[in-house]
């Protein structure tokens, strides 16, 4: 499996319209796909899947007209691996709306669309009998794949295998050596039974950008003392890089999956998401500088995203 800073050919996303959890305030949250779509298609191409009667919101993309349910390219789009001849496979695995939570069927059909139309280049390979969502593995492109056991062996995705038959999965699919299982860390109001992508995610040289705890997230601070104790491959330590945890920010009475761990990394740039909240945007940004010293760091509001229990990332999905 790639490690995201690869070089990419393009990325995809899957807009929102009226018929998703978007509806009632479609206006903002397209003004966040328009600024991420800006950001993205200067540095490479963009795919946009949508509905009929979609307009190109920039002239440099390519429109696939399919159905969707909702937009979480991440979780829906393939995962893509390199075999060692230098063919790149294109993972089709089952979504199903993180453990069976949320209809999924149209999205779970957007792979076989894109391939179909010849959208997205690689050799198709269909997984559709085990259930894995992106955001649930982080790569570091040199055989290690990072994920938790709170999301993998949550109720509804791959029972009844245990968790070394699911490893073992992971290893024969993802072309990883070692499959590293994180047993803390989690975010009030997150649905996705603990993605690693909202808690840590996998940077050059052996760095780890992690989201720090606080007394509202005590798991947070048993996932850093857990992350101290790994080491690579070569068995070194890795550099960590705690993130800020945002100040709260609540939908009513729910408190929001708010993470700056949820960032996007494309050519040349990195979209970080920030959340009005300038002194702890500001650090947020500036320690993501530095596991990407090579890349400009661009803050995208998110405010709109976390409504929905995302960010960046999980809006996304990277092609070589």
């Amino acid at each position: 499996m790639l490690a995201e800073w690869e070089q990419q050919s393009a990325v995809q996303l899957t807009w929102p319209h009226k018929d998703t959890d978007w509806a009632p305030i479609l206006p903002e949250i397209t003004a966040v796909y328009e600024e991420m779509a800006r950001e993205i298609s200067q540095r490479e191409d963009l795919i946009i899947v949508a509905p009929e009667g979609f307009v190109k919101p920039v002239a440099k993309c390519q429109l696939v007209i399919v159905k969707s349910n909702d937009t979480w390219a991440r979780d829906h789009g393939f995962i893509t691996v390199k075999e060692n001849s230098g063919e790149l496979i294109l993972l089709d695995f089952c979504f199903n709306g993180w453990g069976e939570k949320f209809e999924a069927k149209l999205d779970n059909e957007i792979n076989g669309h894109l391939y179909e139309q010849g959208t997205i280049k690689g050799h198709y390979e269909s997984h559709l009998d085990f259930v894995l969502e992106g955001g649930s593995i982080e790569s570091d492109g040199k055989g290690t794949v990072f994920t938790t056991t709170c999301c993998l062996m949550a109720p509804h995705r791959n029972q009844p295998l245990t968790q070394a038959e699911i490893e073992s999965r992971l290893k024969d699919n993802l072309g990883a050596e070692r499959i590293v299982w994180l047993n803390h860390g989690s975010l009030i109001g997150d649905d996705t039974d603990g993605h690693i992508d909202t808690l840590v995610s996998i940077c050059p040289e052996d760095t780890i950008l992690y989201t720090g705890g606080d007394a509202s997230h005590p798991d947070l601070m048993l996932m850093e003392e857990e992350l101290k104790t790994l080491r690579t491959l070569d068995g070194h330590p890795y550099r960590l890089l705690k993130l800020p945890l945002p100040r709260p920010i609540y939908d009513g009475e729910d408190r929001l999956p708010a993470t700056y761990a949820n960032y996007l990394v494309i050519n040349g740039a990195v979209l970080v998401p920030t959340y009005n909240q300038p002194d702890l945007d500001a650090d947020a940004l500036h320690i993501i500088g530095e596991a990407y010293p090579d890349r400009e760091i661009i803050g995208i509001d998110c405010r709109a995203v976390i409504k929905q229990h995302g960010s960046l990332h999980c809006c996304t999905m990277q092609y070589y």
